[in-house]
């Protein structure tokens, strides 16, 4: 709409009634509510359920939060506060260690802070007097902060006692913020560099309804139900320890036939679609990183040694060895594609801060090809690996969103190059009508990629599978094939994973399924338990049984009541508990129980295989 000159937005909202609203645009630029017109504008109101009047809202209360830590801590030195998706943190330094008791005292004082209504107060000073201003306060994380901008000119805000400094935009006052809550508290360097101090990192989160705020908390609990972490322990799948070290994941024989059962389907889908598996060192030289490009542009997330005075990288990657087998010899038209694949182990140095769990380690397993072909092979090769990501993600029962990520600032290679290996991508998507959107600058230095997003099912997503078109290592490695004229021609290199990192994989797999696997998929698909110990033989003659037809099968061996017994099977998540007894033995059978459905009744050994068969689906 437009507005004339004079107009203060503030009053023009109250005096025409218009609810929920707290910012506005002002000719296309975002704005506080108490801004004055200087001129006649075409403006747009902010709605505080907005994308951008939630960002708002979160921002202040961001500020809100560090009020209230001012006026219960008054050395506190502040860093940055930003809102961030579902919420918003401020870095603060109080000189020890916040507690549970403190976050409950921090949103009281919120609270009050909330109830008294102060207006946010925008003032524009000059660096020098914000400067001078938290100088005097003593909080020289600010003052970094406002000495590293090359304004001459800044903006402050103050709501109450507290005044900080900030772009903006805030909402009218603190009595907008009705819905919030602070959630935890974390450890993070001053901006970002672990050679600055710690300092701690407060999340919160606010909504503009009691109901979101409610929802989303509920939300946060079903994330920690869900923890892969929680649940990895809990069902003794995997361990991470500090004698072994952060980031290096050790494999319990649960967690290590869950990865066998993933990495065999894999085997066979690739063997399915004309794939040769390979296998490349975990060493390669330096100077093969360098031609490649990584030595300059990925160096900081890999590790290096020395044998005999030779420099030697640990792979972060697995491309370098199967572009050596394929310069291994001269390659032919008639060839091409050749489809390359290995579960390769690689290592990246990934820093203490960042490292969670499965979901982010310093050794992971890649289900890792590269497919070598012609430029009039390439749509079709890359609309293959889009069906085989389509095909795994029904196997696992995963929805999935695509995006195309674009050339970044630090990259390698033609514009020639990037342009051609970015609209292949494009035209592969399009000829297959699938939808996608663009991430502007985000793909791999050496080219564009198509990302894929799964949903879990709680709505998360989740960076999995990723095909990437490359025109320049096959130039800087100096790749060849001869064509049907009898001329050395340049290949198309495709880098693709279709699950990832199998580590990152199986993270998502639990926190999916929450533990409870399908039964295709379960480490342990059932669980013998004799009633006594005058039926273990026969228990172990039904466990032999089950071995011999590939079904995944143990026997509860411990000194318990069959109650307790088929209880910690519960908690375990095993699908099936096999009961055998007096009864059993004399039928050759077993009375069978299924997770979550309860007693099946009796069946026949061969007819219980034959169900585990059909229930599985065929998959493996």
């Amino acid at each position: 709409m437009r507005i004339g000159k004079g107009v203060n937005l503030f009053d023009y909202v109250k005096a025409h009634k218009l609810k929920n609203v707290i910012a506005a645009k002002v000719d296309g630029k975002i704005v506080d509510l108490n801004f004055t017109l200087d001129k006649e504008s075409d403006v747009e109101f902010i709605d505080i359920n907005s994308k951008e009047g939630l960002e708002i809202l979160r921002h202040s209360a961001a500020h809100i939060m560090a009020q209230a830590i001012q006026t219960l801590f008054k050395n506190a030195k502040f860093a940055i506060g930003p809102a961030i998706e579902n919420g918003f943190y401020y870095d603060v330094d109080i000189g020890r260690p916040l507690t549970q008791d403190d976050l409950k005292a921090i949103e009281v004082q919120m609270k009050k802070i909330t109830a008294a209504n102060y207006p946010f107060v925008r003032t524009n000073v000059s660096k020098k007097e914000a400067l001078k201003l938290f100088k005097e306060k003593g909080d020289e994380y600010k003052v970094e902060i406002i000495e590293s901008i090359p304004d001459e000119q800044v903006s402050l805000y103050q709501q109450g006692d507290f005044v900080d400094f900030c772009r903006g935009p805030h909402i009218p006052s603190t009595g907008y913020l009705k819905h919030f809550k602070l959630l935890s508290v974390a450890s993070a360097y001053f901006r970002g560099d672990e050679t600055r101090p710690s300092m701690q990192r407060i999340y919160g989160t606010a909504f503009a309804t009691k109901e979101d705020l409610d929802n989303y908390l509920n939300f946060l609990e079903e994330v920690k139900k869900r923890d892969h972490r929680k649940l990895g322990k809990e069902l003794d799948l995997f361990s991470i320890n500090d004698d072994v070290g952060a980031g290096f994941v050790i494999w319990h024989p649960k967690g290590a036939m869950l990865r066998e059962i993933i990495e065999t389907f894999e085997k066979k889908e690739h063997l399915k679609r004309g794939y040769e598996f390979v296998r490349g060192p975990e060493l390669l030289k330096t100077q093969l990183w360098k031609v490649s490009g990584h030595y300059d542009n990925y160096r900081e997330n890999m590790y290096f040694t020395e044998i005999e005075n030779v420099s030697f990288g640990i792979k972060p990657m697995n491309c370098l060895g199967h572009i050596q087998v394929y310069k291994s010899r001269l390659r032919s038209y008639r060839e091409l594609p050749k489809r390359f694949f290995e579960l390769g182990v690689v290592h990246r140095h990934e820093k203490s801060g960042v490292l969670h769990g499965l979901l982010r380690v310093r050794e992971f397993t890649q289900d890792d090809a590269h497919i070598f072909c012609t430029k009039e092979q390439l749509n079709d090769e890359i609309i293959g690996v889009l069906d085989f990501v389509k095909y795994a993600m029904d196997i696992f029962k995963f929805d999935y969103e695509m995006e195309i990520s674009t050339r970044p600032e630090k990259s390698i290679g033609t514009d020639e190059d990037w342009e051609n290996a970015t609209n292949a991508l494009i035209n592969a998507l399009e000829n297959t009508k699938r939808p996608y959107q663009i991430n502007e600058g985000d793909g791999a230095f050496y080219g564009p990629k198509i990302d894929v997003k799964l949903k879990d099912a709680i709505g998360r997503k989740w960076q999995c599978a990723t095909i990437q078109c490359d025109f320049t290592l096959p130039e800087r490695f100096n790749l060849e094939y001869i064509d049907k004229d009898g001329l050395p021609k340049r290949p198309v290199m495709v880098h693709r994973v279709i699950l990832g990192s199998i580590e990152r994989f199986i993270a998502v797999l639990i926190e999916n399924y929450a533990g409870d696997f399908p039964l295709w998929l379960a480490p342990i698909q059932a669980r013998v338990i004799p009633v006594s110990e005058k039926f273990d033989n026969y228990a172990n003659d039904v466990y032999e049984q089950l071995k011999k037809a590939e079904i995944r099968v143990d026997i509860e061996k411990r000194n318990e009541t069959i109650s307790k017994k088929i209880r910690y099977a519960e908690l375990e998540k095993i699908p099936y508990v096999l009961v055998v007894g007096q009864k059993e033995s004399e039928k050759n059978g077993v009375s069978v129980r299924k997770r979550k459905e309860g007693d099946l009744g009796l069946l026949s050994i061969d007819e219980f295989i034959t169900k585990i068969k059909n229930e599985s689906g065929g998959v493996l």
